[in-house]
């Protein structure tokens, strides 16, 4: 039986970009056959290395000590001791932090070494801020130009001074340790979070194989059922459809092994289908392709568009005595990339007609497509099923615009 000649409403008279098909269709676009690896588990982006952190620690610590010098001096001191005791502050601070920061150097990053000097850690914390205390009366003496008898007048030598060097030591460790706990409780969850993303992205690959095999077996029979009646009575229509079959299967092959493919790789799969499709119903299936030539190496999902396909040829078409047209056209709205599928089949069922978005009772191919997108793309991307005027389907894929 020979290949119908397409018809379609003008609306659709762009140049059609629809390989496979009959030679009087148009003409074959390149096959793209590049094999990627499969998914990869993403890494957690490194931490802030050691140095840096002691760096970091080192500005927060004097940051915090120049305000609590200055509130010590506002509640306890006089004016003139301002100065003085600012300084304290700073070396109790800085002298602290230099101790036990560079203890936690020597340790290393690894949780269970830093919890198991946990305790000699907080023992040297409290040493450090008495180490840090008699320092600043040195350093503060330098500072001020004084002899050792006459820094006796300074505020360090006042106990709630030494018991404030204390406290102010503590809670800057306690914050310091904190947000190095915070962080790392993020990264983990991080770490689990990309996990579960190369899980839930290595299901979604098994599924896709799953509906592949779903769709495959029955059309293969098919396909081949017709193929073994064409050879007797048509050979050159048989040789023209089993090149057909090589083409869907070698563009499916490739295309299940990768995570995304070009737009043109999975219009070719499409067009390849449609052409057997169109061998075994003749003149009851007309078809269309119009893929833009500026979208053709924008990247999709592989197998996105063959459930929809064929959802629209087995529920929509085959079952209508007359047949119908289906149509496959691609283009840019918004920053978008939109597809749709529009057949002038039976149409929706009366309650999914009512409901656009919801799934409908062709199978699962719907359901598995809504998942996909998801996982992907989340609310970026969507699949709206519609009743098409005057009959038949329509299904809009709506997904982000990108390109490798």
């Amino acid at each position: 039986m020979a290949p119908a000649t397409r018809r379609f409403d003008p609306a659709w008279s762009h140049r059609p970009c629809c390989p496979g098909a009959h030679p009087a269709h148009c003409r074959a676009l390149p096959i793209q056959t590049s094999i990627q690896t499969s998914i990869m588990i993403p890494l957690t982006p490194p931490s802030r290395s050691r140095w840096r952190r002691f760096a970091d620690d080192l500005l927060l610590t004097i940051l915090l000590n120049t305000c609590a010098g200055v509130l010590v001096d506002l509640v306890f001191g006089q004016r003139q001791e301002l100065y003085s005791q600012v300084v304290y502050s700073l070396t109790v601070g800085v002298v602290a932090v230099a101790i036990i920061d560079g203890a936690r150097l020597l340790l290393g990053d690894h949780p269970a070494q830093q919890r198991r000097w946990r305790m000699p850690l907080l023992a040297l914390g409290v040493a450090s801020a008495l180490v840090g205390h008699f320092s600043a009366l040195l350093i503060g003496g330098l500072v001020m130009g004084d002899s050792w008898p006459a820094q006796a007048r300074y505020p360090a030598w006042k106990f709630h001074t030494i018991l404030f060097a204390l406290l102010s030591v503590g809670a800057t460790m306690l914050l310091i340790l904190n947000r190095e706990r915070l962080e790392r409780i993020s990264a983990e969850r991080g770490e689990a979070r990309a996990r579960a993303d190369a899980v839930e992205r290595q299901a979604l690959q098994a599924q896709l194989r799953l509906l592949q095999a779903q769709i495959e077996p029955h059309m293969l029979f098919n396909t081949l059922a017709n193929l073994q009646g064409l050879i007797e009575r048509d050979p050159r229509q048989a040789t023209h459809m089993l090149g057909q079959l090589m083409l869907y299967l070698r563009a499916n092959l490739a295309a299940t092994r990768r995570e995304h493919i070009a737009l043109a790789q999975e219009f070719d799969a499409i067009a390849a289908y449609l052409a057997l499709m169109n061998m075994r119903m003749g003149a009851r299936l007309r078809y269309h392709c119009v893929l833009p030539e500026p979208l053709r190496a924008a990247q999709v999902p592989p197998m996105l568009l063959q459930p929809l396909v064929e959802n629209a040829i087995v529920h929509g078409l085959e079952p209508k005595i007359e047949g119908g047209e289906i149509a496959v056209v691609a283009a840019e709205r918004d920053g978008a990339l939109q597809i749709t599928v529009i057949d002038t089949g039976l149409g929706l069922p009366d309650d999914d007609a009512a409901a656009p978005g919801a799934d409908d009772s062709r199978g699962v191919g719907v359901g598995t497509t809504r998942e996909r997108l998801q996982v992907l793309y989340g609310e970026r991307a969507s699949l709206v099923l519609a009743a098409h005027q005057p009959h038949g389907v329509l299904a809009r894929l709506t997904l982000p615009l990108e390109f490798a």
